[in-house]
């Protein structure tokens, strides 16, 4: 049986909810991570992505020049990472050099992948669309990396500001 709420009280109810960085080269030529939980696959054939971000974020602004970006999935070994791209901004911040976030050269676009995530997609951006007071940029997936490391496991949260992987089962 489905009881009435609150949106804010259904919406809490998400958990385990997955997290990302996706990374963008600001006008100044610095790479400018930001975690995120809003992102999907929204096609096969091309594949793309995309991911909303807050219009107010100076990483959207960077998303916008860039014209490109790099969508970054996080092993549970980055969670210091993840907290620190979440709550500095990259306008006054080298977020990746303050943080000491290893990256390594993107393959097709002008970007950086986080060398410690579980998975990294390069992706050309086709599209933004405004919702409300969030910007989604969907991406054509140029480039798909992994890490050679089978045992890395992705990190998510959990709610209660909570971050951990999330055991099969």
């Amino acid at each position: 049986m489905q009881t009435v709420t609150t949106y804010e009280q259904a919406t809490e109810r998400r958990f385990p909810e997955q997290i990302t960085i996706a990374i963008a080269k600001d006008a100044n030529g610095k790479h400018n991570p930001i975690t995120i939980s809003w992102t999907m696959l929204t096609s096969i054939e091309p594949p793309m992505m995309a991911i909303s971000v807050g219009k107010e974020r100076y990483s959207a602004t960077a998303l916008s020049h860039a014209g490109e970006f790099v969508l970054s999935l996080p092993s549970a070994d980055m969670k210091n990472d993840v907290l620190f791209h979440g709550t500095k901004s990259g306008r006054d911040l080298d977020k990746l050099a303050e943080c000491g976030t290893k990256t390594q050269p993107a393959a097709k676009i002008d970007s950086v992948l986080l060398a410690d995530a579980v998975a990294n997609f390069e992706c050309e951006l086709v599209s933004e669309h405004e919702t409300g007071d969030h910007i989604i940029f969907v991406g054509r997936v140029v480039a798909s990396h992994v890490n050679e490391n089978p045992a890395v496991r992705r990190l998510y949260t959990l709610g209660n500001e909570q971050m951990g992987p999330v055991n099969p089962g």
